[in-house]
């Protein structure tokens, strides 16, 4: 089995390998699962990792292994009206969902009670398959997910 315990910096090397993983595996720290050609690996990567899509990591043979950030079932909101965007943002964001943010979207892991929302502030949601990279935190560059749990005042 093939263990990569690092990530490397940005640079121009080129990958030997590709993971594929949805967010919630690009999220874990510690996980066993298979590269894109069928080898094992085990990732034993610095606690509180997250790998995004593009990232390059380091196998224990020296090889280098490109992270890709799988397509899986999202709910995109598009609005040219950016205050109704905004509202739904901060209504999904008032629920901890984690957001990817484009240029007049917003994306979230799809469930259709937060679709319902949306749809209910006005603005409509397609449901299909892309790459979902949310936003890292604003405290430490985590995700809101993989930090850790926290109290409202």
């Amino acid at each position: 089995m093939l263990n990569i315990t690092r990530k490397l910096p940005s640079s121009n090397v080129r990958a030997d390998l590709r993971l594929v993983l949805p967010f919630q595996l690009r999220n874990k720290s510690r996980l066993l699962t298979a590269l894109e050609n069928g080898e094992e690996v085990g990732l034993i990567l610095e606690r509180g990792s997250v790998l995004r899509g593009g990232d390059l990591l380091l196998a224990d043979d020296g090889r280098v292994v490109e992270v890709v950030a799988e397509a899986e079932t999202v709910s995109t909101v598009r609005a040219l009206d950016a205050w109704a965007l905004c509202r739904a943002s901060y209504h999904l964001g008032n629920r901890h969902v984690a957001l990817q943010i484009g240029d007049g979207w917003v994306r979230y892991q799809h469930d259709h009670v937060l679709d319902d929302m949306v749809r209910g502030l006005g603005l409509s949601v397609s449901v299909e398959a892309a790459p979902f990279e949310p936003e890292a935190g604003a405290y430490g560059g985590h995700s809101h997910s993989a930090l850790a749990p926290h109290a409202h005042g």
